[in-house]
């Protein structure tokens, strides 16, 4: 076998990046949804969702990560404080930064509206072995790790054009 043979993907490993797809695809439709269920632009939402699994982060670090200006970023940040999702912090670090803490987990509308999907996916985990899991929840990790370099990659991309 070839060394250009070696590096063809098969039928299955193609099938599996477009069953990726697939599912990111599925994702965003959902996280639009919600947005819309809860009367959050998309962007909002998307921030809120990062303060979940991010916690507590700056202002420059939410830019950063969703990769809108920092004065978009403070119109949402006011927003979110605004209905509830957020609040600002002094940085007991650094009394020149604010930090944006997560604070929507316990509104009701929220818990509701992501209770369906929960509950569904405990039923799926649940149709697995604790191995299975374990190694399906590595995978989502890695492949996490794998989409965040290609938003960075992409970003940096965006940004070397804007400075051309």
């Amino acid at each position: 076998m070839s060394r250009h043979e070696q590096d063809q993907p098969t039928d299955l490993q193609e099938n599996f990046t477009l069953r990726m797809r697939g599912l990111g695809t599925r994702t965003v439709l959902y996280q639009q949804n919600v947005a819309a269920s809860l009367g959050l632009y998309n962007n909002d939402y998307i921030s809120v969702d990062i303060l979940r699994e991010k916690g507590p982060i700056t202002a420059g670090e939410l830019s950063k990560l969703t990769g809108l200006a920092t004065g978009s970023v403070t119109a949402l940040i006011d927003r979110l404080e605004k209905n509830g999702y957020v609040r600002r912090e002094n940085d007991p670090k650094d009394r020149r930064k604010v930090i944006i803490v997560p604070v929507y987990e316990y509104k009701e509308e929220v818990s509701s509206t992501y209770h369906p999907l929960h509950t569904e996916m405990i039923k799926l985990a649940a149709s697995y072995t604790p191995e299975e899991l374990e190694f399906i929840t590595q995978f989502l990790d890695k492949a996490s790790d794998v989409i965040e370099g290609q938003i960075h990659l992409l970003s940096s991309k965006m940004r070397s054009k804007s400075t051309s």
